[in-house]
């Protein structure tokens, strides 16, 4: 049976979209190569913060507010808490009204606008209560108790077999390796694997691997990749919720983030969310190198100083799909209109994926979200800067 939709990808992006286009009655088939969640995907891992803190772009709170509503039904939809909702500690070295904390001053006013009500942090407030963080380095912050983190791998696990019940045609172990494109119509995918699938509308959730499957989208975007380590505390009381939140450390001048000891794993996560190292998503290794591990060390010694000599239990390098201006790309391909692309996701897409599920769907069949504008194809060149202001950029 030729399906209404085939998804290429089950992470985040491909399997929200393919839940809402199947409870709107579509049939939908998903391909993905390998298990579910694929080790190499950026859905991977064992945890993505959720936070609705976005310094000055007040669309992406909005945004975030709205998936967060809707990680809380997944909830209870998915019979298990994958989202941890134990708050979000935005910590400064300086007054977050100082010119260089960029993301910390404009996250707090927009917070204000919004009327959350947060928390604002002292040195003697963040001694007591988040008593591993050095509170002489950190004067000043944000605590927000609306946030928390997801249980990423184990997230998009549940929700494939939450698409299976729902009636949702899935094959792993099936890697898109051709668009087959017929009169400006794409008609199916070939696989590497040697199969062929057929489908009225194919959309484009690839991740890293969009670009290679639509070359045109190669000038516009790049894969950056960027360190992330499990570390196992050797006083791991000190990293338990609440007395350790879901943290940014001076992240406007650090890219610096991190989450509490893992219910499940009992390790504490540190990443940067930072400029990255530009990598080909199938024939560059993704490892993180001495210069990361020293980076890190560097930080945990100032900041957090029972973590500095923690041993490292696990690394991997997470790879951002990057468009040139960090903003995502939703719409039909300009060419061939029965191809959706749902890709971008630009360091911030994991905690956005219900509302750029349903985004991807209403652009799948042919209408406008309320958001869908700011993410339509356009032309971006090498003037072109990214503008997140929770993300480190050296240059």
């Amino acid at each position: 049976m030729r399906t209404n939709y085939l998804v290429i990808g089950a992470g985040i992006f491909g399997i929200s979209v393919a839940i809402e286009l199947r409870k709107r009655n579509h049939t939908v088939t998903v391909i993905n190569p390998g298990q579910i969640p694929h080790p190499l995907a950026a859905s991977t891992d064992i945890s993505k913060i959720i936070r609705m803190e976005y310094g000055s772009d007040a669309e992406y709170m909005e945004m975030a507010i709205e998936s967060m509503k809707a990680w809380r039904e997944w909830n209870d939809v998915l019979g298990e808490t994958v989202f941890h909702e134990i708050g979000f500690a935005v910590l400064s070295p300086n007054h977050i009204e100082d010119e260089n904390q960029i993301f910390e001053k404009a996250s707090w006013d927009n917070l204000q606008k919004k009327g959350i009500v947060a928390e604002r942090l002292s040195s003697e407030k963040i001694k007591k209560r988040f008593p591993a963080f050095n509170s002489v380095k950190y004067t000043d912050g944000i605590f927000n108790k609306m946030a928390g983190f997801v249980e990423s791998g184990r997230a998009v696990e549940l929700l494939a077999h939450y698409a299976k019940k729902i009636g949702v045609a899935i094959f792993d172990k099936n890697t898109a390796e051709k668009i087959i494109i017929e009169n400006k119509k794409a008609t199916g995918v070939e696989t590497r694997e040697g199969n062929i699938f057929r489908a009225a509308n194919i959309i484009v959730c690839a991740g890293n691997y969009t670009p290679c499957l639509i070359p045109e989208l190669k000038p516009f975007f790049k894969i950056t990749g960027h360190p992330v380590f499990h570390l196992k505390p050797k006083k791991p009381a000190l990293f338990i919720t609440p007395h350790f939140p879901v943290f940014s450390a001076d992240i406007s001048n650090t890219g610096w983030y991190g989450f509490p000891l893992h219910p499940k794993e009992k390790v504490v996560k540190v990443a940067l969310h930072s400029e990255g190292l530009e990598l080909h998503p199938g024939h560059d290794e993704r490892v993180v190198n001495e210069s990361d591990e020293k980076r890190l060390r560097s930080f945990l010694k100032s900041s957090i100083p029972d973590l500095a000599d923690a041993p490292i239990v696990f690394t991997r390098r997470c790879c951002y799909t990057d468009t040139l201006d960090g903003h995502f790309w939703i719409d039909r391909h300009p060419q061939v209109s029965n191809l959706v692309l749902g890709s971008g996701g630009s360091g911030h897409g994991f905690k956005m994926g219900p509302v750029v599920g349903k985004m991807i769907a209403d652009v799948a069949e042919g209408n406008q979200h309320q958001w869908s504008d700011r993410y339509k194809w356009r032309v971006l060149g090498k003037q072109t800067l990214q503008r997140e202001e929770a993300r480190f950029l050296e240059r």
